[in-house]
């Protein structure tokens, strides 16, 4: 992992950033966190490098060329989420590790607390768990429904060994 002209930790504790289309996974995963985190999708390294520059965002890539193009950057070298994680975890050291439900895995957009009034659950949220007292969010941009279930937990123990104290000390795995 690389930092290239990176904005201090302590200048922002919220960064924005810009996931590269190998980093696709890793995007959504800080989405989990509650980071705004755009993915880009389908774009050449130049519409990258503008929208970088133009939404204020630290490019994350596993391309050293692009990265060295880039006003703000983190070069990461792992292959797998973890790694990643572990690199960036390095580079921001303030880095929260714990799921957040304040953003769409999928859209980035804002999560909203399903309205309840309704007797009909959110698409591909289950009638028992409608029925429960447990929180439920939905995107409301695109429609998708949060809460915690199996799905949340996985993420959770990946986090746990990526964020436990001394995870990935030395960039290794404990």
């Amino acid at each position: 992992m690389e930092s290239r002209d990176s904005p201090p930790v302590a200048a922002s504790p919220d960064p924005r950033w810009l996931a590269d289309e190998m980093l696709g996974r890793l995007a959504r995963y800080l989405r989990f966190l509650g980071y705004d985190t755009s993915y880009a999708q389908d774009l050449r390294d130049l519409e990258i490098l503008h929208k970088a520059r133009e939404e204020g965002r630290t490019l994350l890539t596993r391309d050293r060329q692009l990265a060295m193009r880039a006003k703000a950057s983190v070069l990461l070298r792992s292959l797998d989420l973890e790694g990643q994680l572990r690199e960036l975890r390095r580079a921001y050291p303030a880095l929260r590790g714990e799921v957040r439900f304040l953003r769409c895995s999928l859209c980035n957009a804002l999560l909203a607390s399903a309205d309840r009034s309704s007797p009909v659950p959110p698409r591909g949220v289950p009638e028992p768990l409608w029925g429960s007292s447990e929180p439920v969010y939905v995107c409301p941009s695109c429609g998708q429904a949060y809460w915690e279930g199996s799905h949340t937990r996985e993420i959770r123990a990946t986090l746990e060994r990526v964020f436990r104290p001394g995870a990935g000390a030395r960039g290794t795995p404990p």
